[in-house]
């Protein structure tokens, strides 16, 4: 059955009724009601620009309808009429799709999309173009409009070589939020995402990031990165943050130099090597949203409060130098004077906030050399407008995805708390050697007795759990091993880059070998209970002294365990970040370095309070 308007919209007064009824209809409404209220807006610039000036001119603009809108001088009849459904809008000049954040332009001449924040118009802030035109002249042949709701734009483009036949085609899709989504076709192999891009950082939630600086490359052109599914750009400025996200899969992500040999360098191009999902691009803006500080030799042993401020609370981080590995540290909401942590032993903690001015304090432990990159990627009492980068990550790979990369359960310490808060509140062998010889001072080792055992009991759980540890590093090292060697025999063209990462895996055992006399072992720790239990037994003046020779005896092995957890955790996180480093001129390497950082991931999970660790 078709639908006949011959009769009825030639009667003025049917056609009169039907667009009453229309416009009373609930959630029929015209174009020029509503278009005024949309979060998404679709436009037609009517012709061809030709540059950045022409987005300040929409005189000539066409604002495109919603969905079945598309009856230029009658929407309420085409509405009525089926025999306009179907009919796909046809753009006289480039598509413009903008919201409360974000312009993205599609230019039709130059084939490449180029993408503007609300915040400096006047700034190109992501440029894309197909891999496979990057490096020839390229046109968009077609834009068809997939959905077009107000809330939701999504278009499907078409890209073609200005001399080739094969036209590449992709989905892009835009909401409310600053949030671009592009899902290529199976025959577009790859994306190019061009951004001034000053520091390039691979976030990692167990370990440390990895912070890129084009100019510590100056002879590269290219930088193969491991694909971790996030990845953040601090663009040029210090005003906005690119943010990428992707689901997992087989992408392969290269970082493309410009001004090879000299010491200021810019990443022009993120260009990823995808298989046909969905990449997610944002834009983070605010002034001062990150900065870097040159640390500088007069900051040795003195508070220094910077220029910078942050422009909003959130969970500022920063790396520093700390025992041969670059540490990330949260700046703290106040200063701390003094801080312990195993293998560099106690010094001020390096950074902190009073009020917004951020602070620093360094030392010979956490030296003043080189920048000192602050940026954020979580919320802490971070306002609901603000969104982070982990925000943008929850939205676009959805929260069981994200969940497994921030791994929360793996961020928490291990407790070495037998009783909990019940037991000794310093359970280590200081803490609890401590507690039970100021029982003995006392001369009350027999009226306490159970007293004494509860905290020699509390020491040989936090010994175990310990040697616990120590041992997970040694099954670590030696699996390590047998996976070089045996990724060693099918590439051996990757032998210099595993011999290196052997020769960091090699220093846990050799770390452990050293301090295997001073580790004791558990049943060492046995004859250590029993014998501190024993004067508990009856009242002796030389009590004292026995107890006292016995905690020296506690003391000297639980230091030696602190020592070697601290140092096994900073070595791994050191072969974290080599392999991550290292491979980035090997791109046959990278497969392997995410490997490796997937396996120390996995071994760093948990790690106890005495234990060197990132962010936590």
């Amino acid at each position: 059955m078709t639908f006949d308007q011959s009769a009825s919209c030639r009667s003025p007064i049917r056609r009169l009724g039907l667009i009453l009824l229309l416009l009373t209809s609930p959630g029929l409404v015209t174009a020029q009601r509503h278009e005024k209220t949309l979060n998404t807006q679709v436009w037609d610039t009517q012709s061809p620009l030709v540059d950045s000036s022409d987005l300040r001119n929409r005189s000539q603009w066409r604002l495109v309808p919603r969905n079945f809108l598309l009856l230029e001088d009658d929407p309420a009849a085409a509405m009525a009429d089926p025999g306009y459904y179907g009919r796909e809008y046809s753009f006289k000049g480039d598509v413009v799709v903008e919201n409360q954040y974000l312009t993205a332009v599609f230019r039709s001449k130059t084939g490449k999309v180029i993408a503007y924040s609300k915040t400096d118009s006047e700034k190109k802030r992501i440029q894309f173009i197909p891999l496979q035109l990057k490096a020839t002249s390229a046109k968009i042949t077609d834009c068809k409009i997939l959905q077009n709701t107000g809330d939701e734009a999504t278009l499907d483009v078409s890209f073609s070589s200005e001399n080739g036949p094969e036209t590449l085609s992709a989905v892009f899709s835009f909401d409310r939020k600053r949030i671009i989504e592009i899902r290529p076709a199976e025959n577009m192999k790859g994306i190019a995402l061009s951004s001034p891009v000053e520091y390039a950082v691979v976030p990692d939630f167990i370990g440390d990031d990895l912070v890129l600086d084009p100019g510590q490359y100056p002879s590269a052109e290219v930088l193969h990165v491991p694909s971790e599914n996030l990845f953040l750009g601090l663009l040029q400025g210090e005003s906005s943050m690119l943010v990428i996200t992707w689901p997992q899969g087989k992408q392969e992500m290269r970082l493309i130099l410009d001004n090879k040999g000299q010491e200021s360098r810019l990443i022009r191009s993120v260009d990823f090597q995808n298989d046909g999902r969905s990449l997610y691009l944002a834009i983070l803006d605010a002034p001062g949203i990150w900065h870097k500080e040159e640390l500088k030799p007069s900051y040795l042993e003195k508070d220094v409060a910077i220029n910078w401020k942050r422009p909003f609370p959130a969970k500022w981080v920063t790396q520093l130098g700390e025992a041969g590995v670059k540490t990330t540290f949260k700046f703290g909401e106040s200063k701390q004077k003094r801080i312990w942590r195993a293998v560099t032993g106690a010094f001020v903690y390096p950074v902190w906030f009073e009020g917004d001015s951020a602070c620093y304090h360094l030392s010979k432990k956490i030296p003043p050399e080189g920048d000192s990159l602050i940026y954020f990627l979580e919320r802490q009492d971070t306002p609901v407008s603000v969104s982070s980068p982990v925000d943008i990550m929850k939205e676009t790979l959805g929260r069981e995805a994200s969940n497994a990369i921030l791994d929360l359960a793996g961020r928490t310490l291990r407790t070495h708390h037998r009783r909990g808060s019940v037991g000794i509140r310093r359970a280590a062998t200081c803490g609890c050697t401590a507690a039970i010889e100021a029982v003995f001072k006392e001369g009350k080792e027999v009226e306490k007795k159970e007293y004494v055992e509860g905290a020699v009991g509390d020491m040989v759980y936090f010994v175990t759990r310990h040697m616990e540890r120590i041992d997970e590093y040694q099954d670590f090292a030696r699996d390590m091993i047998k996976f070089l060697h045996l990724t060693s025999k099918s590439n051996p063209d990757l032998k210099p880059f595993l011999d290196n990462m052997e020769t960091i895996t090699q220093q846990l055992l050799r770390e452990y070998s050293g301090q295997r006399d001073n580790i004791k072992t558990l049943e060492y720790a046995d004859q250590l209970a029993r014998k501190t239990k024993a004067l508990t037994e009856k009242r002796d003046p030389k009590n004292l002294r026995a107890c006292s020779d016995l905690g020296a005896k506690w003391r000297e092995m639980g230091g030696a365990q602190d020592y070697l957890v601290g140092k096994c955790h900073s070595i791994t996180r050191r072969l974290s970040q080599e392999a991550g480093y290292r491979c980035v001129n090997q791109p046959r390497a990278v497969g392997v370095a995410e490997e490796i950082r997937r396996r120390c991931r996995k071994c760093l999970r948990n790690p106890d309070g005495y234990e060197i660790w990132a962010g936590y």
